[in-house]
């Protein structure tokens, strides 16, 4: 009696999970645009809290609250793909 060959045929004949559908999805049309953004959010908000942290708390805030658009805006872009 050959197990393998049992094995080989259940796995062939078992039908496709639910939660896989990575390869049904069309390729992102935002996908560097995000990348982009995020990046942009990454940097703004690092270089915010150093502000935040050794010179003006004022100005700190409002930067991190420009990089924090850039996250809302690549946020939304990931909603409507």
């Amino acid at each position: 009696m050959n197990t393998s060959n049992n094995i080989d045929t259940e796995a062939t004949n078992r039908p496709k999970a639910y939660h896989s559908h990575k390869d049904d999805r069309s390729p992102d049309r935002f996908f560097k645009i995000r990348n982009i953004l995020n990046i942009l959010f990454m940097v703004g908000a690092v270089i915010g809290v150093l502000i935040y942290l050794y010179s003006n708390r004022t100005v700190g805030t409002v930067v991190i609250l420009i990089s924090m658009v850039f996250k809302i805006i690549e946020s939304t872009l990931r909603f409507i793909r």
